[in-house]
């Protein structure tokens, strides 16, 4: 089999925070589903790795649900419903996507979306019956046959909504019967009849909106779950109400709903009684699921297990005791500490030995059942990621580790779990640097395990690695603790770690003498006053594995070590040079003096120079491999480029003068540049801009002594096809020695290109394009940063037995995600 040219290697994402937007699949080895931004992602909870990701949605997705098969087998099918108003039906095949059929008519964003196989008439073999629910205050409901799609019916709720759907069918008939939760507090019951929907019944008793409905079937009877923001959950119970039932009406019996249905010409009388009600929550409950059938000595069986998400940050199962059979809560799990509001939605794995659930922040929770006490569950390791768009990225000096920052106002840092007994290494989140109050917009490395972060405020902030998370990266990602901190720490004062003081914004440093010991109950009541503010003491804890998201939230943070004052308005892009002694920041400008760069000396943290030549933004900054330039790129459609000049002795800063630039009739772009970025020898740099155009321009001579230098165009005009957000260069060249260019588009897309200088008048045929991301590959929305791996960096691949030169690529987007991509460097 050919290697291919490019592979993602690793995704960083969560769900989406709206309810819903997640199902695991039955049947052995299910995936996990769950919607990030507008896109499916297919997630393998034992692997620990995303397995695809279903791109057709053009807006958020809302909600998804994996179509049961009834013998148990895995699923291959799932709906999902979206923003974009449209419904979309996924066929999978080896985990991969085969097919994609799209159910449009809705007019509002689809929120509830639930799926059934249905026989056929006349034994034509099953078709999918399918029911959406969307803010149109209607309810749709749609048959596949093949690939052939129809919409059966449309159920107005007039000025009402439908919040939750649940299909079944009537106990021992073929009959579909809908449950639609409503937002007047009530379940309406539909049932079908000469293929249409009628409404039989509703059930009155909760007392708020209705947030989640599921059926189950119980030997000859059906039950349905429900869950509601009255934070309780009612439990009802559909049987066949026998005729004999009828003469024994002395005794008190809970009230009954009955309704008659049509079954094969003949007809049956159906009752609906109250279960129970189980009251264990403190708010909203939002999710409400039974653990799934499956099938045991050819016979189907269902699990008396629910698992209900409440707005209180636990998640209850719940079960009938053994000996009165009255329902009790058996296990409570939830996360403490953190900014955060409860749990969105929860499932069961197949077999009913993992729970997830999925936090207000788009954080998954993952518990798993002890196999020798079952009443005990530990939390498990799971993917994460951001919850909002990604707005940068960079790789460590040495690429052992990403550190990436976005609109969710975080700093996470992925790093590899190297095991020993595992020959394949995962990535993951093992820090969470910052936890701002402000959208963080850029990001640059001073050193190893030192960062400055620039966010939606005038100052930008630079973060420090304490000891603790050097020591847990060693453990984790195997180096030597020794080794790493001798290069990082000279005074070997490290501080252990950091802590937010209340109502504070900045990350404080904890160190050795301040941990203390945690008083006594009886103490704390002596001492106490019941007024203060209890802070969230920083714990060190030692870890072998990565974090899970209560620690994140809580242990992982970086002490902010410096404010840097000057800009006067939002930060919007920063850049460190090569050797690590000069910072180059800018700010969001519409006057050319608040348009100056400002460069800082990364020892001192003072102000060393102010660069004012752009009108508008400065965009992207680079900073040339020999650092003898600096390169601006600006959203006034010019870039600037600046030389340093010698200076008489090493202790004096360098001084920067502008070397080259263009102006509006130069300029090649005719829209805004949103990306720079230099060739691995210095001499030329590439632009991209929002006019689908990339260029290359140079040759820069650093020995050239000329004030003014008209430096052009020097390369054909690239036409990509699409908005340009992103340019990155590869470090190195590709087999013949051609420079290897990654172009980001708006719409999500990344396309692999070569370069080589061909000395012709004018340059043709100097571009070569290489290979551009499929469409499960790419990002969704607008590509932010690329950035390639340093090849020279200590950290060797772990990929060499693989056969194959590779070429590592991060890139991140507005579409929450952040992926690492291997690119086969001898194919190129």
């Amino acid at each position: 089999m050919v290697a291919p040219v490019l592979e993602v290697s690793h995704v960083f994402c969560c769900p989406n925070r709206v309810r819903g937007a997640l199902s695991w699949s039955p049947g052995h080895g299910g995936l996990l589903a769950f919607g990030t931004s507008c896109s499916v992602v297919l997630y393998d909870p034992q692997k620990r790795v995303v397995v695809t990701n279903l791109n057709g949605h053009t807006a958020r997705v809302n909600c998804l649900q994996w179509i049961c098969k009834q013998d148990g087998s895995p699923s291959t099918e799932l709906v999902s419903g979206g923003s974009d108003n449209q419904v979309i039906h996924w066929e999978i095949e080896n985990n991969q996507f085969l097919k994609a059929v799209h159910l449009q008519g809705h007019e509002g964003p689809v929120y509830a979306v639930h799926a059934i196989y249905q026989q056929g008439a006349e034994d034509t073999g099953l078709h999918t019956l399918i029911v959406s629910a969307a803010a149109d205050s209607t309810v749709r409901l749609w048959t596949k046959k093949g690939s052939e799609v129809t919409c059966l019916q449309t159920l107005s709720f007039e000025s009402g909504f439908a919040l939750a759907v649940c299909l079944s069918f009537l106990p021992n008939t073929d009959v579909p019967i809908l449950a639609c939760g409503d937002d007047d507090c009530r379940i309406h019951l539909f049932v079908q009849q000469d293929n249409q929907f009628q409404k039989v019944i509703f059930l009155c008793g909760h007392e708020d909106w209705i947030r989640g409905v599921e059926w189950a079937t119980f030997g000859n009877d059906l039950f349905l779950a429900s869950c509601s923001q009255d934070c309780l959950i009612r439990m009802w119970r559909l049987y066949i109400k026998s005729a004999c039932s009828e003469a024994q009406d002395d005794n008190i019996r809970l009230k009954e709903n009955t309704f008659t249905v049509e079954s094969e010409s003949t007809k049956i009388t159906f009752a609906v009684t109250l279960e129970t009600v189980l009251a264990g929550h403190e708010n909203w409950v939002n999710a409400v699921h039974w653990q799934p059938s499956f099938y045991k000595d050819g016979v189907l069986q269902q699990p008396m297990r629910l698992l209900s998400a409440s707005m209180d940050k636990t998640m209850i199962l719940w079960a009938p005791d053994e000996e009165s059979g009255v329902w009790l809560e058996q296990v409570r799990v939830g996360e403490v500490g953190g900014n955060t509001l409860g749990f969105y939605d929860c499932q069961f794995s197949e077999d009913g030995s993992m729970i997830v659930a999925h936090a207000f922040h788009g954080a998954l929770h993952l518990w798993k059942q002890n196999t020798f006490n079952p009443r005990e569950w530990t939390p498990e390791i799971v993917i994460s990621g951001h919850f909002d768009g990604v707005q940068d990225l960079m790789w460590d000096p040495e690429g052992e580790f990403i550190i990436t920052v976005g609109t969710d106002q975080t700093t996470r840092l992925f790093a590899p779990w190297k095991r020993k007994d595992q020959s394949q290494v995962t990535w993951h989140e093992i820090a969470r640097p910052q936890i701002h109050g402000y959208d963080l917009k850029c990001l640059a490395m001073i050193s190893r395990f030192q960062f400055v972060s620039g966010a939606d405020e005038k100052v930008l902030r630079v973060f420090s690695a304490p000891r603790n998370f050097v020591e847990n990266f060693c453990a984790i990602s195997g180096h030597s603790l020794n080794r790493v901190l001798c290069d990082i720490s000279q005074d070997g004062s490290l501080p252990e770690g950091a802590t937010v003081p209340a109502l504070g914004l900045s990350n404080k440093a904890v160190f050795q003498g301040d941990i203390a010991s945690q008083p006594s109950d009886e103490e704390e009541l002596l001492t106490s006053t019941g007024f203060e503010y209890q802070q969230v003491p920083f714990q060190p804890s030692l870890l072998t594995e990565p974090p899970t998201e209560d620690h994140l939230l809580q242990n992982t943070l970086w002490p902010e070590v410096q404010k840097l004052y000057g800009h006067g308005y939002e930060i919007f892009c920063v850049t460190c040079n090569n050797s690590k002694t000069l910072l180059a920041s800018a700010c969001k400008a519409a006057k050319k003096e608040h348009a100056a760069i400002i460069l800082w000396n990364t020892t001192s943290w003072k102000q060393v120079q102010n660069l004012v030549f752009h009108s508008l933004t400065v965009t992207q900054m680079a900073f040339s491999p020999n650092d003898k330039f600096l390169l601006a790129v600006s959203r006034d459609r010019t870039w600037s480029l600046w030389k340093r000049q010698d200076t008489i002795s090493p202790e004096f800063d360098p001084i920067f003068s502008l070397f080259a630039f263009t102006n509006k009739i130069t300029s090649v772009h005719s829209r805004i540049i949103w990306s720079c970025d230099w060739s691995p020898d210095s001499k030329y740099f590439f632009t991209g801009s929002r006019d689908k155009k990339v260029v290359v321009w140079g040759e820069c001579d650093s020995n050239d002594d000329c004030i003014e230098n008209s430096i052009g165009p020097c390369s054909s005009v690239l036409d990509v096809g699409g908005s340009v957000t992103a340019v990155s260069v590869c470090p190195a060249f590709n087999s013949s020695q051609r420079y290897v260019v990654a172009v980001g588009l708006e719409c999500g897309k990344i396309c692999l290109y070569t370069w080589r200088k061909t000395d012709q008048v004018p340059e043709i045929n100097d571009w070569n394009q290489c290979v551009e991301t499929s469409q499960s590959q790419s990002h969704t929305l607008a590509v932010k940063k690329l950035c390639w791996k340093n090849c020279n960096g200590k950290a060797k691949p772990i990929e060499e037995e693989d056969g194959g030169d590779w070429l590592h690529l991060a890139s991140c987007g507005e579409d929450h995600t952040v992926k690492i991509y291997r690119v086969n460097r001898c194919a190129l």
